[in-house]
């Protein structure tokens, strides 16, 4: 769903600016004036000035681990037996080092002991809690599982977070590599080209070609380095003002997948999400279009989603699943086939477990594939920028040289 930014008045008189998703701009005004707010202004996110400019967390100060932590405990609670307003209570003392989490739990409890629903009152936490969250634990509510959802939330969480570390962490060695390599070449350019600098240029003689490079870009760097994080700033602020518009990342969704190794691995980890989102909630009693509905908000590749939005309609149509994720080219024939089989036998659930599964180890696979190539070409081409710098410097001295004598 469309992410919109709003201003409006508290029942205090005290402004509140937040985003919240909504399907359009009449329900969020409702879902305002139904919480006691005055809304003042409703605009889509990407409209609020240097959008895109926003790092780290989300407006609630709460992040991924922050809400994992909180499922795991209060499952844990209930399992003891608490009861749910109890268990809240218990968290807001075990949370009284972490403000945020600790302000959440408060007004969660606040809206319990009120009357309201575990889940609405959950979702009245401006972006803390997702619409997959939120709708296992209605079904959970429903069907009088919540520690059963609770424990399957937690579970998904775990393996998601685990997708993603894994992901990050086999990142780490080409970030630090790419770093040492940039940090090398400003360290050449910065202090050793130009102590080579004063002698080139009292010997009197034209210098070669790649020499007047070199030393130009030296003095380039000397003279306008603050160039330097102006740039990295231009270019972070262009990719999120990119990001931040659904058209604009949608062009730009389409391009990564077409890249040779990236696209293939996007394709993987959206199958693993798809996948294992999917399973969850079929598995806690939400039929397949609701579910196909929520899964298609929850991946982060427009194009993908696009697709498994054509899969919906075919189910409103009477088709079935399979059959629009062919079409599509974007889901492997592995995982095709298992959906299918999961299909004609009735545990479509536990297929797409294990697809997730597989497909959580493709990804692995993909990563080291991937590394595989990539540190080779990073320390090749990083010798070939030092080994140009030098045999610049010594093409420069071999010509002092040879006019000395």
């Amino acid at each position: 769903m469309p992410l919109y930014f709003y201003k409006a008045v508290n029942r205090d008189g005290e402004p509140v600016e937040a985003e919240r998703e909504a399907s359009d701009e009449a329900v969020l005004l409702q879902i305002l004036q139904n919480e006691g707010l005055l809304p003042i202004k409703i605009a889509p996110a990407s409209s609020k000035p240097f959008a895109w400019l926003r790092f780290g967390r989300n407006t609630s100060g709460l992040s991924r681990n922050d809400v994992t932590l909180f499922t795991h405990e209060l499952l844990t609670l209930l399992q003891a037996g608490l009861p749910l307003d109890r268990a809240f209570g218990v968290l807001m003392e075990l949370t009284a080092s972490q403000p945020p989490l600790n302000g959440m739990i408060g007004r969660v409890l606040e809206a319990v002991k009120g009357g309201a629903q575990l889940s609405d009152a959950l979702e009245q936490q401006t972006g803390v809690f997702s619409r997959f969250y939120l709708n296992l634990i209605r079904a959970g509510e429903a069907g009088g599982a919540l520690e059963q959802v609770l424990g399957r939330l937690t579970e998904y969480m775990e393996r998601s977070k685990e997708l993603r570390e894994t992901v990050s962490t086999a990142m780490i060695y080409p970030a630090i590599l790419v770093t040492m390599a940039a940090m090398s070449l400003l360290l050449l350019l910065t202090f050793v080209v130009p102590q080579f600098t004063e002698m080139f240029e009292s010997a009197g003689k034209e210098l070669p070609l790649p020499t007047q490079i070199v030393v130009g870009v030296a003095q380039g760097l000397k003279d306008y380095w603050w160039a330097l994080p102006l740039g990295v700033m231009a270019v972070i602020s262009y990719f999120r003002y990119q990001m931040a518009d659904r058209d604009r990342r949608y062009v730009w969704d389409r391009r990564l997948l077409k890249l040779p190794l990236v696209g293939d691995l996007i394709k993987k980890v959206s199958v693993a999400n798809f996948s294992r989102t999917l399973a969850t909630l079929l598995a806690n009693g939400v039929s397949l279009l609701t579910a196909l509905t929520i899964v298609k908000d929850t991946l982060n590749n427009l194009v993908v989603a696009e697709k498994v939005e054509l899969a919906v309609e075919s189910l409103k149509q009477g088709g079935g699943l399979s059959a629009p994720l062919i079409d599509s080219g974007l889901f492997p024939t592995l995982a095709i086939q298992m959906i299918k089989l999961g299909e004609e036998s009735g545990h479509l659930d536990e297929m797409l477990d294990r697809v997730a599964t597989t497909y959580d180890k493709e990804v692995k696979s993909a990563i080291q594939r991937m590394l595989a190539l990539l540190e080779p070409i990073l320390i090749v081409g990083l010798g070939i920028m030092i080994a140009g710098i030098i045999i610049s410097i010594l093409m420069a001295i071999l010509s002092v040289n040879d006019l000395a004598f």
